[in-house]
């Protein structure tokens, strides 16, 4: 469980990063950004998932 908030605090952090970069109008630096965010979110909603759903064997 501490990989998926530690996921998720990056995901925070990368979300921050769009706006930020949003304002100065650095579209190559959104683009990572947006994307860094889509990925990481995506592990860490998938990760929440897995340790909710697990049958056995996690901690």
């Amino acid at each position: 469980m501490v990989l998926a908030i530690m996921l998720l605090f990056v995901t925070i952090l990368c979300a921050l990063a769009v706006f930020r970069e949003l304002k100065t109008n650095n579209f190559f630096a959104v683009a990572f950004a947006g994307i860094s965010t889509l990925v990481f979110g995506f592990f860490s909603i998938m990760t929440i998932i897995s340790q909710f759903t697990s049958s056995g064997g996690g901690h």
